[in-house]
């Protein structure tokens, strides 16, 4: 039920984290189902591919992370038992490069591979 999910969630997450700090981009992108949505300046971006680039040549060099990745305030709330909302902070900080940071939201919805994230709201 509700808690056990809450905690699944979490675990996706900081286990998403964990991914892209040993330099495993399509580990990081696991929590995310193939019909996601992110939300950028320039409008949604459908699917995982474009993101999976756009990190890629964004935060990665020769395969590792440039900076390291953590999250704060992370909050996960049940929408209902087969959808969730979990809001954080993320920080990327070190490499000789000054700390990049934001808020973002992520919807939830309990799949046959279990919990994915369908939606992605960075800023």
């Amino acid at each position: 039920g509700g808690v056990h999910d809450e905690a699944e969630i979490r675990g996706s997450i900081e286990a998403s984290a964990a991914a892209f700090n040993r330099g495993d981009l399509p580990g990081h992108l696991a929590i995310y189902d193939q019909s996601v949505r992110f939300m950028t300046k320039d409008g949604p971006r459908p699917g995982i591919a474009p993101i999976e680039k756009a990190f890629r040549e964004a935060y990665f060099k020769d395969g590792k992370a440039i900076q390291q990745l953590r999250f704060e305030e992370l909050a996960v709330r049940m929408l209902t038992p087969d959808a969730a909302l979990a809001t954080a902070r993320f920080v990327l900080s070190g490499g000789g490069k000054p700390d990049q940071a934001g808020w973002f939201t992520l919807v939830w919805l309990r799949t046959p591979a279990g919990w994915r994230a369908v939606h992605d709201h960075s800023s």
